[in-house]
């Protein structure tokens, strides 16, 4: 069994992978999530990316996701509505949110919308038990309280919140340190320690614990609008 916890970087995808057997996490840096998702040995993908795309307004599974992670809110974008995804700019973007009466999405949301048409040209509902949405501040968020740890307080790129981050990471992977520093470029620390949290992810998927934040619905095109994991369900990792 092989899992992989993928978070986008620049230049593509940076991606933790532990091998069934295998204490040991091993990173790949791709250029196309198809690169990934094509790799048969490849049991479970959980990826920091929206999969199930609304047609209009807002995923249910995003408004949770905001609420619970309080002042790291920023941090999760609304999932784009399916008619953006054939836009090349972002005016054209706002464009088609105006024409169609939805409210507009930030520059930063927009800036997503390649590597989400990236993961769609992949995904189908085949896939529900093996590519699972995911969110590393949502992993950060469950990881410390099945842990009794306090969540990280500062941002990702700050120097105290990488700290943070790795203290949790070192919980569940006893040399997350050493790890993220050997994560190959392009992808910067902040993340690889987000591909590590998505692993973990990966590996709670794997033994059974699928909880997921949304409400159920899927997508016209039958994908489920979710992201794991919940932080208010119970649950932990194994320490390696």
């Amino acid at each position: 069994m092989a899992l992989v916890g993928v978070d986008g970087c620049r230049g593509g995808w940076i991606a933790a992978r532990r091998d069934d057997g295998d204490g040991q996490v091993s990173w790949q840096h791709a250029t196309s999530f198809r690169a990934l998702y094509d790799d048969k040995d490849v049991d479970v993908i959980a990826v920091d990316i929206p999969i199930g795309l609304p047609d209009v307004g807002v995923r249910q599974c995003d408004r949770e996701a905001r609420r619970l992670l309080g002042t790291r809110r920023a941090s999760v974008f609304a999932a784009p509505i399916r008619p953006v995804l054939g836009c090349s700019t972002y005016a054209e973007a706002r464009a088609v949110l105006a024409e169609l009466g939805g409210a507009s999405m930030s520059a930063q949301a927009f800036g997503i919308v390649r590597a989400v048409v990236d993961v769609d040209a992949c995904v189908t509902p085949h896939d529900d038990d093996r590519v699972v949405e995911t969110h590393p501040e949502l992993a950060f968020l469950a990881l410390a309280r099945s842990i009794g740890r306090p969540p990280p307080a500062y941002g990702k790129k700050t120097a105290a919140g990488h700290a943070e981050r790795l203290a949790l990471l070192s919980v569940v992977f006893r040399d997350a340190a050493a790890y993220v520093a050997s994560a190959p470029r392009p992808a910067a620390v902040d993340d690889a320690a987000d591909a590590l949290a998505c692993l973990w992810v990966a590996e709670r998927w794997a033994v059974g614990d699928r909880s997921s934040l949304g409400d159920g619905r899927r997508n016209s095109r039958g994908l489920p609008m979710r992201i794991a994991p919940d932080p208010a369900a119970p649950g932990g990792g194994n320490v390696r």
